[in-house]
């Protein structure tokens, strides 16, 4: 029995430090009192600000959370969530105050420092404070440089300012990151250099231009607006030929995004006397895809302009069956209609197929943030997110109504 005296001090020793080491960690004295460092978030008001969080109720949350604060100054997480909670609500000033408090701690670890100062960098950016945001975030880079929220709010901001190439070297370090190409990265990456090529070619420098664009395909083939600018740039160098072949590349990759191209190579067509190939492009497109009702109506005001406004109206008839709603289609008859001196046959032809239609001018909605746009944008103007718009279709209404036999 003796013999196992040693082993058994050993152990009630260890258990003893492991006792110790929990209590050192739970417990703090200060002003000469032992204070529980888990009240905070083991109080029932910590558990309800949590709830009213969840719940999208922030002034609950603000109010619970404020007394779960109370019962231990100390509680970091706690009062980093209260200061977020007040920029959310707007209250940009008092959160700024509480995240430089949480700064002034002594004893915040290197990954503590991070995170407040990633909280204040958020809170400067949403107070509109630029340079101070950046000199946040750049300083949470240099305590945790594979911190990736850092590195994405440093993108938008450049993004913001239009800081194009600083936006596009962080996102760089930002996909590095991942450790492999991620398509969501690489389609960024495109926009950006993208955007970049637009300046360049703003500037007149075609060459800087073109390697930007072609540098954004390549590193995603379906970046609609390179190829767009590339064939612009070509036009402006006097290629209208390579020209062509860059737009019509547009239909091959992003069918769905033909459209785009449309105005640009229906000019290009008619400028160099081949009219055809624009009526065979849009031909090849409905044939391919018999919704695509966008190609119709680009069909239609060619001919139109040919001097052939009833071919142009079946056109029109048809791309308003594939999308009664859509007031460029309405529009587009009404010119047709005019044309041909509204014979009464057509008109009331007309006014069948729109009997239940609502008009309205192709809305696009973002689907992250549900951000609207008559137009197509590639960058949503509200939460910044890249290539995120979608055209608002609206659809008949079903009839339900069971037919009894």
């Amino acid at each position: 029995m003796s013999s196992y005296a040693p082993l058994l001090a050993a152990l009630v020793a260890l258990l003893a430090g492991l006792t110790i080491g929990k209590a050192w960690e739970r417990y703090k004295l200060r002003d000469g009192k032992w204070i529980d460092r888990r009240r905070a978030r083991e109080s029932p008001h910590y558990i309800l600000g949590l709830n009213f969080l969840v719940a999208n109720q922030i002034d609950l949350a603000i109010e619970e959370l404020s007394r779960a604060a109370s019962l231990d100054a100390d509680a970091l997480e706690v009062h980093m969530i209260l200061g977020n909670l007040y920029r959310e609500k707007g209250q940009v000033g008092k959160a700024i105050t509480v995240h430089q408090n949480l700064l002034q701690r002594p004893r915040l670890s290197r990954l503590e420092h991070a995170y407040v100062l990633l909280c204040l960098g958020l809170d400067y950016k949403r107070g509109g404070f630029v340079e101070r945001a950046l000199e946040a975030f750049t300083e949470v880079l240099r305590l945790d440089p594979k911190n990736e929220y850092a590195l994405l709010n440093l993108q938008k901001l450049h993004e913001e300012q239009h800081q194009w190439t600083e936006a596009y070297d962080t996102r760089q370090r930002l996909s590095k990151l991942a450790g492999d190409p991620r398509p969501q990265n690489q389609a960024i990456l495109a926009f950006l250099e993208n955007e970049i090529g637009l300046e360049a070619m703003r500037r007149k420098e075609y060459t800087e231009a073109t390697r930007r664009f072609e540098a954004a395909i390549d590193l995603d083939a379906r970046a609609v607006p390179a190829y767009l600018n590339l064939g612009d740039v070509r036009v402006a160098q006097g290629h209208e030929r390579d020209a062509a072949t860059i737009w019509e590349r547009v239909v091959e990759v992003a069918p769905d995004r033909a459209y785009l191209a449309f105005d640009r190579l229906e000019a290009l067509a008619v400028r160099t006397g081949n009219p055809d190939r624009f009526t065979r492009l849009c031909r090849r497109l409905i044939e391919d895809n018999p919704q695509d009702w966008r190609a119709r109506l680009a069909l239609s005001r060619h001919l139109a302009a040919s001097g052939r406004p009833s071919d142009a109206l079946d056109l029109l008839f048809a791309a308003l069956v594939q999308n009664p709603h859509a007031l460029s289609i309405h529009q587009a008859i009404w010119r047709a209609l005019a044309a041909l001196h509204h014979p009464p046959s057509l008109v009331n032809r007309y006014g069948e197929l729109t009997e239940h239609a609502v008009f309205y001018l192709d809305p696009h909605v973002c689907v992250r943030c549900r951000y609207r746009s008559t137009e197509l944008l590639w960058q949503c103007p509200h939460c910044h997110d890249w290539n995120t718009f979608v055209e608002e279709r609206i659809a008949p209404a079903q009839d339900t109504t069971e037919v009894e036999v």
